[in-house]
Formats: C-alpha cells, sequence, structure tokens
C-alpha cells in the first residue's frame, strides 16, 4: 500500500504521523511511504533522515494525499478538506462528536476515517489515546504553574508554596489518565491537590498511588461548587470516550474563583468541561474571562514533539500495519480497530458520533 505522511497545518503542531524508524519498518514490509517535505523537522526529524531508509520525500501537500492511505497526527482542516477522497483511508485523531463541519467533510469524502482516540480493547482500554493522554495530564499542571505566574497574567502563586506559605489549590475534574498524571505532577510539585471523580473504585485506586497528598472527592455539582472558589489550578480531565464532554463547571462557578486563576481545560478537544472556555492556540494559549485565565489548546502535546511523536507511533504502528497490509478488512479481523472506525460509505459509524449527528448516520 501506499501511504502519505502530511506536514500538519495546526497552529505550531510539531507532531508528524510516522518517525523515520516507522516508515523504514513499513517500507520492509512492501510498502511505499510518501512524507511532505518538512513534515519531520518539528519532531527533530531531517528529510534526509526519510530518504535514507528508502521513504520518498515529495514538496507538496497534494501528493502526500494522493496515497491509498493517510496517517496523520491531529484531523484534518478546512484547507485540506478537498484533498479527501473516496476509496482513502484516513488514520489520525478526530474528536468528532465536537466538530459537525469537520465530520460533514468526511462523509461528503467517501474516505474510511478512523480515528485513534476510538480504537478500544476489550477491557476499555484505549490504546492510542493514553500515551497522549499521559503528555497532556503532565502539561496541564507544568502550564498551569506558568501562567500562575504574575508575569503571565496569573495571581503570582507557586504552585508549591515555600515553608510558612501554603501551596497552591489544585483541583482536578476526572480521575483517569490525564487526571491521574496531572495528580503526579501537582503532588511533585507541592500543591495541595484535589481529584474529582464519579467512580468510587477509581477513586479507592488513586489512592494507593498517592496515599494521603491528594484528596478524593466524589464529584457532584455541589462539590464542585464547594471547591471552585478556593482552586488556584483547575485541570479539566473528563474523557467520555467519543462523545462530547460534559459542561460540569458553570460560568457561575468561574466567577467564585479569585482573580488570576487558571484553568486548563484538556476535554476542550472534545467540547470542554468548563462553560466559558473555548479553543485557544498554541500562539496565543490563554484568555481572560471572570477574571480568570483560560487555557483551552486543543494540541498540548505538540508542545513537546519529539517525545510525543515517538510516543504516538510507538502504539499506533501495528494499527498502521494491519491497514497497509489488509486494507479495510482489517477492521473486521481487529476489534479494536473496528471500533476506531468513525467515518465509512459516506455516512457516520461509530455509535457515539451517530447519536450527536443522527442525520449523518
Amino acid at each position: 500500500m501506499n501511504i502519505g505522511v502530511p506536514k500538519e497545518i495546526k497552529d505550531q503542531e510539531f507532531r508528524v504521523g510516522l518517525t523515520p524508524a516507522a516508515a523504514q519498518y513499513l517500507l520492509l514490509q512492501g510498502h511505499r511511504v510518501f512524507v511532505e517535505q518538512g513534515a519531520g523537522l518539528g519532531s527533530g526529524f531531517s528529510d534526509e533522515q526519510y530518504t535514507s531508509l528508502g521513504a520518498t520525500v515529495v514538496p507538496s501537500a497534494e501528493e502526500v494525499w494522493q496515497q491509498e492511505m493517510v496517517v496523520k497526527v491531529k484531523e484534518p482542516l478546512s484547507e485540506e478538506y478537498d484533498y479527501l477522497c473516496s476509496g482513502q483511508l484516513l488514520f489520525t485523531y478526530l474528536h468528532l462528536a465536537a466538530n459537525r463541519p469537520l465530520t460533514e467533510a468526511l462523509v461528503q469524502s467517501g474516505a474510511t476515517c478512523i480515528a485513534y482516540e476510538t480504537v478500544e480493547l476489550e477491557d476499555g482500554r484505549l490504546p492510542l489515546l493514553t500515551p497522549m493522554s499521559i503528555i497532556a495530564g503532565r502539561l496541564s499542571v507544568q502550564f498551569g504553574a506558568r501562567f500562575l505566574e504574575k508575569q503571565q497574567g496569573g495571581r503570582g502563586v507557586l504552585l508549591g508554596g515555600i515553608p510558612g506559605v501554603r501551596p497552591a489549590n489544585v483541583a482536578i475534574l476526572g480521575g483517569g489518565t490525564v487526571g491521574t498524571e496531572a495528580a503526579r505532577m501537582a503532588v511533585g510539585l507541592g500543591a495541595r491537590v484535589q481529584i474529582l471523580d464519579i467512580n468510587v473504585d477509581r477513586l479507592n485506586y488513586l489512592e494507593t498511588l498517592f496515599g494521603s497528598r491528594v484528596e478524593y472527592l466524589y464529584s457532584s455539582a455541589q462539590t464542585i461548587s464547594a471547591i471552585v472558589p478556593d482552586t488556584d489550578l483547575l485541570v479539566g480531565a473528563v474523557l467520555v470516550t467519543g462523545d462530547r464532554a460534559p459542561t460540569l463547571v458553570t460560568r457561575k462557578q468561574v466567577t467564585a474563583m479569585r482573580s488570576g486563576s487558571v484553568i486548563v481545560d484538556v476535554a476542550v478537544d472534545q467540547g470542554g468541561c468548563v462553560e466559558t472556555l473555548h479553543t485557544t492556540s498554541h500562539s496565543h494559549p490563554v484568555y481572560v474571562e471572570e477574571g480568570v485565565l483560560h487555557y483551552g489548546v486543543p494540541n498540548m502535546p505538540g508542545a513537546v514533539p519529539w517525545t510525543a511523536t515517538q510516543a504516538l507511533t510507538n502504539v499506533t504502528l501495528p494499527y498502521i500495519t494491519q491497514l497497509a497490509r489488509w486494507g479495510t478488512a482489517a477492521l473486521e479481523r481487529n476489534p479494536a480497530l473496528a471500533k476506531g472506525s468513525n467515518v465509512a460509505g459516506g455516512r457516520v459509524t461509530h455509535p457515539i458520533v451517530s447519536r450527536v449527528f443522527p442525520d449523518l448516520a
């Protein structure tokens, strides 16, 4: 199969769909790999690294998108919609439930579109989402600590405090992978940490990880209202596989926060879980609303592309190999991959996305 790897065009998205080593592996399997010129530079991979291993570097995105399968990192943007075509395989993050224009474009294209974030194992794990969730969770606190600095518009609070001065209060909504990693970073920096989740078993598990260093709370509207006013850094870490994130924090609750506090919503690519938050970018990562700094960058791992690209390719390569070998028949052979199918045959195929956009199913 001919496989295309375009250069990402999302704002400051420096990841790439395949490392040179992954491209070489596919080449050794008898496939051909076409990489857009400069696609790997942001992750530290030169064009020469790809060509030296046998891949073909092409000068334009159009040539890459003409291939049978396109492997990306982020969803196609409007400038790329016209490249999509019938019979093509697209393998990337999509997050369709919060993006009707993209969903409509994919349906109209006739392409088979498989989303990394909904590939799901029998036990419910999301193997292609997990490494990016780990990175995003850790970055949420790293960025949160930065924007709490006065020069960045924050309250001027040191996350870990010092002896004689209390540390910052960090509240994390959701105890999944993102929330766990956010807690790991916040605890490590010495913050006072609270994790909220509706799964008591998960809270019990988290206690085995962090012990008394974290406060574990059952998530409810009342609990959120009680803790938000005293929170310096609020991390949205909610995930409903394939669906929009529920709104857990209202505008009224945000107004109760101290001026200069920070909200980092990792769920923004699924619509976000904070009413006042909207998508931002690495170029303009924050804005102030109700006196609170809001961070809503949907491609947070793009800030650390050398790490993120390798972590992503480590988990996507086995699935890419199956798709390259069997085409759409791989969906029948691998149930986990089948759950990743979001659009095929001119209609939405994922059950949750179908519920969000019933007219496209």
